[in-house]
């Protein structure tokens, strides 16, 4: 999943410094964080049906903010051909066709996400990045409140799971159901939108 500012795409999810306040998982209660120089929560987790796993004997834990996203690239890498249909590409062709722009421009703007449902974690012999099954079931589902408009993107990874398969049409996989919500004409007229980042920007040229 990649979040984006409605108003300015350059702002967007910072997958490593919403790891650094928050832990390789998130869950209930922790917020998404936007790049600098705006540093500002775009959204939080209100609801979790998966935050009864915790963390498996191996580490595993489900929503991880460490994966990157399946991408064209390392695959032509690992696997000397293409493959257009990995997270990345999907991510790309749906905010250049959301926002008009062109693949090129949008690709610009595609970055680390957070893994949705994926159940991953660190070996603990080599300290490597592993996935396997998940436990989500039909119904389970992760709810957001929008500190901020934004704009948001899902893959459906074409791994599925990405216990066995990746980057391939082999694995099964299944629709994700985005909906939004409005959360009353009180709670809209009471909201604040998450304030930028304070800091003063001179970076010791003061």
């Amino acid at each position: 999943m990649n979040l984006w500012s409605k108003s300015d795409l350059t702002e967007r999810f910072y997958s490593g410094k919403t790891r650094a306040l928050h832990g390789t998982h998130v869950s209930t209660g922790d917020r998404l964080w936007s790049t600098f120089p705006n540093m500002r929560p775009m959204a939080t987790i209100t609801a979790d049906t998966l935050d009864w796993y915790g963390f498996d004997e191996f580490g595993g834990s489900v929503h991880d903010v460490i994966g990157t996203r399946c991408d064209p690239y390392t695959h032509h890498l690992l696997q000397h051909d293409d493959y257009h249909y990995c997270c990345h590409s999907n991510l790309t062709r749906a905010l250049a066709k959301h926002c008009d722009l062109s693949l090129d421009e949008a690709e610009r703007h595609v970055h680390d996400v957070l893994n949705v449902f994926m159940c991953t974690g660190f070996t603990r012999d080599t300290g490597q990045y592993f996935m396997k099954a998940s436990p989500v079931r039909p119904g389970d589902y992760l709810e957001f409140y929008a500190e901020i408009d934004l704009i948001m993107g899902l893959s459906a990874c074409p791994g599925g799971d990405c216990s066995q398969e990746h980057s391939s049409d082999a694995a099964a996989c299944y629709p994700l159901l985005v909906e939004v919500f409005d959360p009353g004409e009180e709670a809209r007229a009471a909201h604040r939108i998450s304030a930028p980042s304070g800091y003063d920007r001179s970076h010791g040229t003061k």
